[in-house]
């Protein structure tokens, strides 16, 4: 890109990788994204486990129990992808809701996974 300005400079920009400022009175502020926490091995292993529970419900029948428990699930994938781990808050209400949809977590392989690796991480 090639332009003139009033006085007849002339600017030219070739490639540019970062941040720049053409002019007076510029700030320029570059922020690097994308980079992903880094996690555990026991907190990867609970993702895994949340999120195959998570698909194996699709077939369970619905009900408020297993609502809160998707919703419980969700968040916890989110915290552990956006921060590298489901903070100790998360995980009792994912306990919590795990224990109230019982009868149907207690059928799936998936759900005494995700019970292994919360006893993993918070114990008991």
């Amino acid at each position: 890109m090639t332009t003139a300005d009033e006085r007849g400079n002339g600017i030219h920009i070739g490639s540019v990788r970062g941040a720049f400022a053409i002019g007076d009175h510029n700030t320029v502020t570059h922020h690097e994204g994308g980079a992903v926490p880094a996690r555990d091995p026991a907190q990867e292993e609970l993702l895994r486990a949340v999120r195959a529970l998570h698909d194996d419900l699709s077939r369970a029948v619905e009900s408020p129990q297993i609502t809160a428990l998707r919703g419980e699930l969700a968040e916890t994938e989110a915290d552990i992808a956006d921060t590298g781990a489901a903070a100790p808050g998360r995980l009792t209400r994912l306990r919590t809701a795990l224990a109230d949809a019982g009868a149907v977590v207690g059928l799936l392989a998936s759900g005494a996974a995700v019970t292994q690796a919360l006893t993993t991480l918070a114990g008991g």
